[in-house]
């Protein structure tokens, strides 16, 4: 069973930078691809950025490119998610989600991590 955690959310100013880790705790070996996903409030949830366990094949939302950076720490079977450069509407909740193959939908979700962006 895949179980993911996220950690690294907080308060921050504009231009500031946060960086947030995905880790799984479960059956690693199932991932085929881990995600992150944001929903501020009063908004639908939006994909930002996804990568290939194996650490290739990232995909960023046009909002999120050249700020944000996706990767995978093999040594500690985590993903991270390195903020540049956050502006206020950035400001949401940041969830991990993995999905099991190419054409699986994203059926393991962590619980979420906030982040606040002040102006």
């Amino acid at each position: 069973q895949v179980q993911l955690v996220e950690s690294g959310g907080g308060l921050v100013q504009a231009g500031g930078s946060l960086r947030l880790s995905c880790a799984d705790s479960g059956r690693t070996f199932r991932i085929y691809a881990i995600g992150w996903f944001r929903q501020a409030p009063g908004k639908e949830r939006e994909f930002v950025a996804s990568v290939r366990w194996s650490g290739d094949s990232k995909y960023y939302a046009d909002s999120v490119k050249g700020r944000f950076t996706i990767s995978r720490d093999n040594a500690k079977n985590t993903v991270s998610l390195q903020m540049n450069s956050l502006k206020p509407e950035d400001t949401a909740v940041y969830y991990c989600a993995g999905r099991t193959g190419p054409t699986s939908e994203y059926d393991y979700w962590g619980q979420g991590t906030q982040v606040t962006v002040s102006s």
